[in-house]
């Protein structure tokens, strides 16, 4: 089995990060089968705690804020000829946040979930006395000007961990993206610092700098094959186009009830009158005055230039409710009410 400590700085970078999600589902995966087990030092679980809050903020409010600029700078500067297209392209980005934000919300939820099903490493005196040993000796992580004592901690634990776990066939990985205070400072960043080289070897304890390719060694074709059947995920519609869907749906709603208002006139049932008299005392029999119908019957031509008869029904009951349907679904994601069908 491999044990891994996964940095708190690579949690935050997996929950900030959407498209990181066939990763960390793959990392589930796998510390279900029981191919990995998750060590979590307390000081990760309080850490991840104290910035998640940040992390789901700014997942969408940088985005928000360049693309709010953006729109300015176009507005100004941009081509007259293209600007339009250009803003409305900006406009279906700014529809796309909250489902972003939504989607940073869900990455932390899991890992929560994750940390949740993992026992938790309590820090010893003698684990924080070594680590403060290495603040004096100027060791790293505390070989930079500017550094907290969690990292010394991290490094610290992660030497008991692999000195007191002889467990035959047990290996061990410890992950983390802060390559300043954890990489070799002088050489490739995927080494490890030479004060911390000592708890490192070829095979039975590793270091990496990505979550991804630590996987990817611990189960190479499993991962791969994860990878691949997590990796598709739905992207959410652009504005332009449920507002293109909505307006198609409205005109052929519309034209529907046309169609009966025409058949209840050619039957007697609904007369033209050449101005309309009110109050209305009987709406089924209501009649329309005569400019209004003819303008809806021009409306009417131009609905079947644009779809064909062939598109326009007639519908059975199920092929009508489902137009019906899919219109007021369209309209409930743009902040209408259910079931508002008004043409």
């Amino acid at each position: 089995m491999f044990k891994i400590l996964i940095d708190t700085c690579v949690w935050l970078d997996l929950a900030k990060d959407y498209q990181q999600l066939a990763v960390l589902a793959a990392l589930e995966e796998l510390v279900q089968q029981g191919e990995i087990e998750l060590v979590l030092p307390r000081t990760i679980l309080d850490e991840f705690a104290r910035n998640k809050d940040r992390v789901m903020e700014q997942s969408s409010r940088s985005i928000s804020s360049t693309l709010k600029r953006v729109k300015e700078v176009v507005e100004k500067f941009g081509d007259p000829q293209q600007k339009s297209v250009v803003i409305s392209q900006l406009n279906d980005v700014d529809h796309r946040l909250p489902i972003l934000g939504e989607a940073a919300i869900e990455m932390v939820s899991r890992i929560e979930r994750l940390f949740a099903n993992t026992s938790v490493i309590e820090i010893f005196d003698t684990v924080k006395l070594r680590a403060a040993q290495r603040a004096i000796d100027k060791r790293a992580p505390f070989h930079r000007q500017r550094n907290g004592i969690d990292d010394a901690i991290l490094i610290e634990l992660y030497a008991d961990l692999i000195e007191v776990d002889a467990v035959a066939g047990n290996q061990f990985a410890f992950i983390s993206h802060n390559t300043h205070d954890f990489s070799h400072p002088n050489a490739n960043k995927k080494l490890p610092h030479p004060d911390i080289r000592a708890c490192f070897s070829a095979t039975r304890s590793l270091y990496f700098t990505s979550l991804s390719e630590a996987l990817q060694y611990i189960q190479p074709e499993q991962f791969e094959d994860l990878v691949i059947e997590h990796n598709w995920v739905e992207e959410p519609r652009r504005l332009t186009e449920i507002i293109e869907a909505i307006d198609e749906f409205t005109t052929k709603v519309w034209y529907n009830r046309h169609q009966v208002l025409r058949e209840k006139i050619e039957e007697g049932i609904v007369e033209i009158v050449e101005k309309e008299i009110f109050p209305i005392k009987d709406h089924e029999t209501r009649p329309i005055q005569r400019d209004i119908w003819e303008g809806a019957l021009r409306s009417a031509g131009k609905v079947e230039e644009r779809f064909g008869l062939d598109d326009l029904g007639p519908w059975d009951d199920f092929e009508w409710g489902m137009i019906n349907g899919k219109l007021s679904a369209l309209r409930w994601v743009l902040g209408e009410e259910w079931d508002m069908l008004d043409t």
